[in-house]
């Protein structure tokens, strides 16, 4: 009789074992990849896999940063190791979410964050809330960006268990859902989206006037939170506002930034308003008309914010720091085929 019930359960616990590694499998399988065309949901969990999270500057916000600094620019030139923790129409919540997050792996000397996304007080799409969240580590830092990220039509259990959101998918899957099981295919550097094309900004539509041009209570809280987080582990904090003519960066949003940066005494640069003095040209140097740089005005922001974080912030120059300097002579290397890659795709001489 107990040789029986010892049976009854073993086979339980196996069936059991066996239900939940078909589930997982099948989890894997049908989480998107963000490999073919949506790569920007892949990015927050490539600083994971760095070896060394020890980097001086970190950038945090949307594409406002993960397209428009080149980290490669900042190490040649400038011996700045940096990293940009950026992702699609990242919310200031989610912002201040990655930041603690990355802070339990390393703490920068400095966290350069735009200040794009105090326009949005609420998400807006779960779909670009899961280009952010899914990529985060399990932490209490990931529960509190579910939560404060919810459209009101998300459920927490669904990003616990992501099969639960994704299992209508059965009839999108292709290879490459296969092929990235587990594992991710690496589109960026160091957090840096890179595109060599070129689209003039022409045919800007012109700004639309606004009822309220005030921020709204909780991108002010959670400003409050990212100046407060810096303080408590002696980071010094640094706004910018990226050179984008579009989506519209209205004076009065700019004035309220000011505003705030000199109450607390934070540096903050408008590269809107020093285009000109950086070299930016919006001919040669954006590839979607304006929205974002290219590599060359990604290039050309890098060396301008550059010496202001040697001279004003004290970023320590790390490039006679061997094992470093090693990584990131990798780093260059697959930075250069990426280029010639794009070069040939786009024919471009």
């Amino acid at each position: 009789m107990k040789n029986n019930k010892a049976k009854n359960i073993t086979i339980a616990c196996i069936s059991v074992i066996i239900v939940l590694g078909i589930l997982f499998l099948a989890q894997r399988l049908l989480m998107p990849k963000y490999v073919d065309d949506i790569v920007e949901g892949g990015m927050v969990s490539e600083y994971y896999d760095e070896k060394s999270k020890d980097f001086n500057v970190i950038f945090i916000g949307d594409c406002e940063v993960y397209e428009n600094f080149s980290p490669v620019t900042l190490w040649e030139n400038y011996g700045i190791n940096s990293y940009i923790r950026g992702s699609a129409e990242q919310y200031i919540f989610q912002s201040y979410y990655l930041l603690e997050d990355t802070i339990r792996y390393n703490k920068p000397d400095v966290v350069v964050f735009n200040i794009q996304s105090l326009q949005f007080d609420e998400s807006r799409s779960e779909a670009y809330n899961r280009m952010t969240i899914d990529g985060m580590k399990w932490s209490k830092y990931k529960l509190g960006c579910i939560k404060a990220s919810n459209t009101g039509d998300e459920h927490l259990i669904e990003y616990v268990f992501p099969i639960l959101r994704y299992h209508s998918r059965w009839n999108e899957l292709t290879s490459t859902d296969v092929e990235y099981m587990f594992k991710h295919k690496k589109v960026t550097h160091n957090g840096y989206y890179m595109r060599v094309d070129a689209l003039p900004a022409e045919n800007i539509p012109p700004a639309k006037p606004l009822g309220d041009y005030s921020f709204g209570d909780k991108a002010w809280e959670y400003l409050d939170k990212i100046r407060t987080c810096c303080e408590e582990n002696n980071i010094q904090l640094l706004f910018i506002k990226a050179p984008s003519l579009y989506p519209y960066w209205y004076p009065e949003w700019d004035e309220q930034v000011k505003a705030y940066a000199d109450k607390y005494s934070i540096k903050y640069i408008n590269f809107l308003d020093v285009a000109d003095e950086i070299g930016i040209d919006y001919n040669t140097d954006t590839y979607d008309g304006g929205l974002h740089m290219n590599l060359s005005g990604a290039v050309k922001c890098a060396d301008y914010i550059g010496p202001i974080l040697q001279n004003e912030f004290n970023v320590p120059d790390r490039r006679s720091d061997a094992a470093l300097s090693a990584s990131w002579d990798q780093k260059i290397q697959d930075y250069n085929d990426e280029i010639e890659y794009q070069k040939k795709l786009y024919n471009i001489q």
